[in-house]
């Protein structure tokens, strides 16, 4: 067990958001967490998994035929 689990405000800081954004993850169940009595904690890895699945790669730019006028 090597996870750490982060808070909340862990999470958006982390992610660079307020606290919403990682509770609305969480009341949505779009994120795995982990309840601790009255806590919510994050699992890091799920966090990477986040990020990873929620990351779009640049496209290239199709160079334009020139058309004969």
């Amino acid at each position: 067990m090597t996870d750490r689990y982060l808070s909340v405000p862990q999470v958006a800081e982390l992610l660079g958001t307020t606290e919403r954004f990682p509770r609305r993850l969480v009341s949505e169940r779009r994120i795995t967490f982990v309840k601790v009595g009255s806590h919510v904690r994050i699992p890091e890895s799920a966090i990477v998994a986040y990020i990873e699945s929620h990351t779009i790669e640049p496209v290239r730019p199709r160079r334009r035929a020139r058309r004969a006028a």
